[in-house]
């Protein structure tokens, strides 16, 4: 991971807490404090929660609170473990109370060597939504190569990006 962002796994435990709304029972489980802005991603700790549940394994790959300096400024990980082509997708997301301070390329920059440290990891791939001008800004430096589309029920239209987990980044 890069130095200056420190990841905090998030357990079912801890999960369970935040989908409850029970910040002070979240942040007594992951032993560190949390924030407002996990609480309010409870729809997302939802469905990782049930995840870890039919699939242990995912628990490695889909739940850390991100920190800067001790305090959180968002999560990030990624959709599952990597599939039989060696990919993962990636996920982040900033607290809106910290953004437009870099932490989203941070949080990309360690997912990204996160990623690099599992030998089965071949691929990286971010799906954006076309209307997300900085998300796709955020992946940019960091060798990404549009690759085609896709349809997501909930989110819509989504373009993807991938780029080889080998890649040396200059985003950090």
């Amino acid at each position: 991971m890069t130095s200056d962002v420190t990841l905090v796994r998030l357990d079912l435990a801890t999960m369970a807490a935040l989908v409850d709304g029970d910040l002070d029972r979240a942040s007594a489980q992951a032993g560190v404090p949390l924030t407002r802005f996990l609480v309010d991603e409870a729809w997302l700790w939802r469905i990782r929660h049930d995840q870890v549940l039919a699939d242990p394994e995912a628990a490695d790959w889909v739940a850390r609170a991100a920190l800067v300096d001790g305090e959180v400024v968002g999560h990030v990980g990624f959709h599952g473990p990597p599939d039989d082509a060696g990919m993962v997708e990636v996920a982040y997301s900033v607290d809106p109370l910290r953004r437009r301070r870099g932490h989203a390329r941070r949080l990309l920059a360690s997912a990204l060597a996160w990623a690099a440290s599992d030998a089965r990891v071949r691929t990286v791939r971010a799906s954006i939504s076309p209307t997300n001008v900085a998300s796709m800004a955020t992946i940019r430096p960091f060798g990404f190569t549009h690759v085609g589309e896709q349809w997501d029920d909930e989110d819509g239209l989504e373009l993807l990006y991938e780029r080889p987990v080998a890649l040396a980044s200059s985003g950090g």
